[in-house]
């Protein structure tokens, strides 16, 4: 009986599974809104990372736009309209706006 019982353990110890390994987490992807008023972006979120969403909402009387200096997206938005750009790279991101460009802000993202 006694050589049964290691023979049981190692058997058991084959057949059950393996340790679960905790797979590296990905950040899920955010929704930041950045309203439009008065002519000027409002605040805009302090931490955006690559794959985020901008919401941009324009709740003024004129149309605009939401450009990125660096070509990576263009909104154009009638007055009360939305729209959803997606963040793709790390960096400072100019945006202005094309039709007032007076109109600007800056979104800082991290990778």
């Amino acid at each position: 009986m006694r050589v049964r019982t290691p023979i049981i353990a190692l058997a058991v110890l084959l057949l059950s599974s393996p340790p679960a390994v905790a797979a590296p987490q990905t950040p899920t992807p955010q929704t930041h809104v950045v309203v439009i008023d008065k002519m000027k972006f409002g605040t805009v979120p302090a931490s955006v990372r690559i794959g985020d969403r901008i919401l941009w909402v324009n709740k003024d009387l004129f149309r605009h736009t939401a450009t990125a200096k660096d070509g990576s997206f263009d909104v154009d938005l009638a007055p009360g309209a939305r729209a959803t750009s997606i963040v793709r790279k790390a960096g400072a991101l100019l945006v202005n706006c094309r039709y007032h460009p007076a109109m600007r802000a800056t979104l800082k993202v991290s990778a």
